[in-house]
């Protein structure tokens, strides 16, 4: 990869001042001219070194992030630094943490494709395919040889032809597995100008869910069958096709599916013909329509049996939701979602959705949840399909959530596309934004916005102040890289600094900014300069200034404050420092421009002051607020920061939290600040503990999330100490009143969250052992399975868990037997994800073996072994078979993100110095492709686990006896 750094003149100079190194030799890949200066490599310590990609062993991780200071970096794009500035940040050591990864260049743009006519015959009995294509090429200077993408794949009959039907003969075909590339070297040059590349190619229709992979399912009479689907994000489609694998090289495909007649045949666009296949009576040429430019990871089809259920959006789109055979009713919900999605997204980005069809597909076998596919979108049938009698409320609601998600890349990602996985979040960010947006549109009952804190702007606090996080845009090289920024990062921070942005800059502004955007850039690549531009000419607002520091930069800030009193005036000291998770100073001074909002509890909705905190410090004044009245920063949890108050301010805002004066995700907002601030050392697991049981009589279904969000990390803690029992007890303390208040039975018009909250309590007092619920579940469990009565969906997950707690293995083989005979894969996740729970330890090794076996799916075996990592007996357990059948777990999931999950789930609750060596040990010896990141990631984890309750593990214990025996008294 060629970096291009987009320098004023004065940063050239100091650049040249500080001898650009590279190799060793001076100016190495390395050229000036008058507007810019190519560099192929990375800026690495305080003598500037630049080290070709050719030979680079290591790629950054950034502990430091002076990439930040020096703008345009692999951009494109040109910003200026004031000379002075840059070479004094320049002489910084940048200190940045290494990874070790191939060398990687992307594919020369001398000659590009401009429209592929690709047909494909697949045998989904033999599970293989062949066919051929012929795309038309534009070379843009003389060249010697063709390099494009394919893995994977047989090619044959080669052929080069020009526009006069001369053939260009070809000396030489080089298969570069390493690198995914084939290269064509030719025997004479070909000039500028339109060629048609002609070949033939066959390959495996794999059963490793990315390519053109197999999905297996069952036919009305018990028969196992294959479906064919494709899933090429990231890269991927190289699998499929040859063809330029990348997302800038876009073009218009012609697709054609030669597949039996009693199959349903999909692609991005509609059917304009069905012809008899003359070799075989059986099968049918399927011709579809042309698709607009694109890029290859959107390109889709599939091929199968299935039903569907079909509407016409108000805006004339033909929407159908297809699923498994006898199950089209499951679509409804789905489908009502996408056609009233598809206007609201017309409307509120003032561009109209470009293709003539929209196709959900709920595919048996699916890594991700859901793939945005330009005008077939596939799904995991647990994203898609909804059944009245047995999807839960929670599962309903993220139905409509994957939907809005997907349906939102249509335009940001498919229309306008990133221009290099860099700017993967200008794809995942925003529509993890929008996608809250038409949900609130279509539920509003949902109050999805009130949930967005604690299910996308907490995950990425977290994991953002760990040192070994990523900023949002991270330099990719070679694709085994990609894998790993599909992660909290590129999601949900992207979307929480989104939402910050739209709250700084307005909904009529940011409207006119997305309106701008994209209808400057459809079809065509983005980097995300260009996104801040439209933004910045929409509002007015220097919005690039602001917000580079947020997606060049890891990490966030924390606001601490302090405050006097003058008359009725409160005088405020702000100080900003970046927060890190084990406490440590940030040795880089790293800041950000912060958008700050401050209520007050006379309006503790509405900011009394608003303002962009520029530098280190800031004196702020609140006006006409008595001493007895409290303020509070960050009204909504709308800022990607958190907040540290002296003691004083503090106690008002508990006693804010008491009264209920203050507003829902502010009194969870305070929580999840504190507990943050608890494991980087700055305050007590004590003070926080005392904090919660002010929750006592919380009634919001958010903020006690939140609370059973920060027991459950404690658990994990105290299962390491014999304070474990006493935090059950805690815990059942806290949770009971509320738990009894809302009991089992649901009331008629019942508000969506109650119906949440009554899920989220009832299951943590299951891992409470809380004997009431248990003994409840297990009645309920005995009526279910002699088919007495139902248990509701909502409830079902909690009385699967509780019932297992026992250890029976009476219960485990009921629950193996309901596994085995549900149709609907929800049902089948319910029992997975309660496997776990179990306390017997040759029943956890028999859920480990049954989750490699061919009762579940790729896609669910995570998930199962995950659910048996979620205690101390099954962590040791689950990591110790992980190690076991490494080779195994390997060679099914190697280069599949579902293997970062495993990692992550199996590793990163662990809470021993020991355990930290022991993993970093056994990663450097078994390398594990895609997951370096989230390895270290883990190990910082289980650090800081240690560090954790190596300070406070005894004072808990004091802590959590004193409230067991007060209870015992009462």
């Amino acid at each position: 990869m060629t970096a291009l750094f987009y320098l004023s003149r004065g940063t050239r100079l100091a650049l040249y001042r500080n001898r650009i190194l590279a190799s060793g030799e001076l100016l190495q890949s390395f050229k000036l001219d008058r507007y810019r200066v190519v560099v192929s490599g990375l800026v690495l310590s305080n003598q500037l070194a630049v080290c070709p990609f050719t030979t680079l062993a290591y790629r950054p991780v950034y502990s430091c992030q002076r990439f930040s200071q020096i703008r345009g970096f692999v951009t494109g794009r040109s910003e200026t630094k004031a000379s002075s500035e840059f070479e004094q940040q320049g002489k910084e050591e940048l200190n940045c943490k290494m990874l070790p990864v191939k060398p990687f260049e992307r594919l020369p743009k001398t000659v590009v494709p401009v429209h592929y006519d690709i047909t494909i015959k697949p045998d989904l009995v033999k599970l293989v395919f062949e066919g051929h294509e012929s795309v038309t090429l534009k070379v843009v200077e003389p060249v010697d040889q063709i390099i494009l993408n394919s893995l994977e794949l047989e090619l044959e009959n080669i052929r080069i032809v020009d526009e006069a039907g001369q053939e260009t003969n070809i000396s030489k075909v080089v298969l570069d597995v390493e690198n995914e590339k084939a290269i064509f070297k030719l025997d004479s040059v070909l000039q500028p100008g339109q060629y048609h590349l002609k070949l033939g190619f066959k390959g495996a229709i794999i059963d490793k869910l990315k390519g053109f992979y197999c999905s297996k399912y069952l036919s009305a009479d018990g028969e196992e069958r294959y479906s064919g689907v494709t899933q090429f994000e990231p890269t991927d489609a190289r699998r499929a096709f040859p063809c330029w694998d990348e997302p800038a090289v876009k073009a218009t495909f012609d697709i054609t599916l030669v597949v039996p007649k009693d199959r349903v045949a999909l692609c991005n666009m509609p059917v304009v013909s069905e012809l008899p296949y003359e070799a075989d009576p059986n099968l049918h040429v399927v011709k579809f329509d042309r698709t607009p430019i694109m890029s290859t990871y959107l390109v889709a089809y599939v091929v199968g049996e299935f039903d569907y259920v079909e509407e016409r959006s108000a805006d004339g789109v033909l929407v159908r939701c297809y699923t498994p055979v006898g199950k089209k009713e499951q679509g409804r919900f789905g489908l009502y979602v996408a056609a009233k999605v598809l206007p609201y997204y017309k409307e509120y980005f003032g561009v109209e959705y470009p293709l003539p069809k929209m196709d959900l597909v709920a595919v048996a076998d699916f890594a991700a949840g859901a793939m945005e596919n330009w005008g077939l979108v596939t799904y995991r049938e647990t994203c898609l399909l909804v059944d009245d009698q047995n999807t839960s409320t929670q599962r309903r609601q993220w139905v409509a959530i994957v939907v809005g998600h997907e349906l939102a890349h249509q335009w940001f990602g498919n229309l306008v596309t990133m221009e290099w996985w860099t700017h993967l979040w200008l794809n995942e960010g925003y529509a993890t934004f929008v996608e809250s947006l038409c949900v609130d549109h279509l539920f509003p009952e949902f109050k999805i916005w009130t949930q967005f804190v604690t299910d996308t702007s907490t995950p990425a606090l977290d994991l953002d102040s760990l040192k070994n996080s990523h900023p949002i845009e991270v330099p990719i090289g070679h694709p085994e890289e990609i894998d790993e920024i599909f992660d909290d990062i590129s999601y949900h921070k992207g979307a929480a600094i989104i939402r910050m942005l739209h709250n700084y800059i307005g909904d009529d502004d940011f409207r006119r900014g997305m309106k701008l955007y994209l209808t400057r850039h459809k079809y065509g690549n983005t980097f995300t300069e260009d996104l801040w531009a439209a933004l910045s000419e929409a509002s007015k607002k220097p919005v690039g200034s602001i917000m580079s520091g947020w997606t060049k930069q890891m990490g966030f800030p924390v606001i601490r404050v302090s405050a006097r009193q003058e008359a009725d005036k409160r005088i405020l000291q702000l100080s900003q420092q970046r927060f890190l998770a084990d406490g440590t100073k940030d040795e880089n001074n790293t800041m950000w421009m912060v958008p700050i909002e401050i209520a007050t509890s006379r309006s503790p909705t509405t900011p009394s002051k608003s303002f962009v905190l520029e530098g280190e410090t800031a004196e702020v004044v609140l006006d006409d607020i008595r001493p007895d009245e409290w303020f509070k920063m960050n009204p909504g949890q709308v800022g990607f920061y958190r907040t540290c108050y002296e003691p004083e301010l503090l106690k008002h805002l508990v006693s804010a939290i008491d009264h209920q004066t203050l507003p829902p995700l502010d009194r969870l907002g305070l929580l999840d600040d504190l507990f943050a601030l608890v494991q980087a050392g700055h305050s007590s697991t004590v003070e926080a503990l005392t904090l919660l049981e002010a929750f006592a009589n919380e009634d919001q279904y958010t903020v006690w999330n939140r609370v059973c969000s920060a027991l459950s990390k404690l658990s994990h803690l105290l299962a390491y100490t014999e304070h474990h029992e006493l935090l059950k007890s805690f815990g059942r303390q806290l949770l009971g009143g509320m738990t009894r208040k809302l009991g089992w039975e649901s009331k008629p018009d019942e508000e969506h969250l109650t119906k949440l909250l009554r899920s989220l309590l009832l299951g943590r007092m299951a891992m409470f052992d809380d004997p009431e619920v248990i003994a409840e579940a297990e009645r309920r469990f005995q009526l279910h399975i002699k088919g007495e009565e139902q248990i509701p969906a909502d409830f079902r997950s909690t009385v699967y868990k509780a019932v297992l707690r026992t250890g029976s293995r009476s219960k485990y083989e009921d629950l193996l037997r309901i596994y085995r005979e549900a149709s609907l894969h929800e049902e089948k996740d319910r029992v997975a994800s309660a496997l776990g729970t179990i306390k017997n330890e040759e029943i956890l090794k028999e859920v480990l073996a049954f989750a490699m076996s061919n009762e579940v799916r790729s896609q669910d075996t995570v998930f199962v072994i995950s659910s048996v990592a979620s205690s101390k007996l099954g962590r040791d357990l689950a990591w110790n078979y992980f190690k076991d059948n490494w080779d195994l777990f390997n060679e099914r999931f190697k280069g599949a993100f579902l293997l970062v999950r495993l990692v992550k789930s199996l590793t990163e609750n662990f809470a021993s110095e020991e355990k930290a060596i022991e993993i970093e040990n056994f990663f450097k010896e078994h390398h594990c492709v895609g997951t370096e990141r989230t390895v270290q990631q883990s190990v910082e984890s289980v650090r800081l686990n240690a560090a954790w309750l190596g300070r406070d593990a005894e004072a808990v214990g004091i802590y959590l006896t004193s409230k067991t025996n007060a209870a015992a008294v009462e």
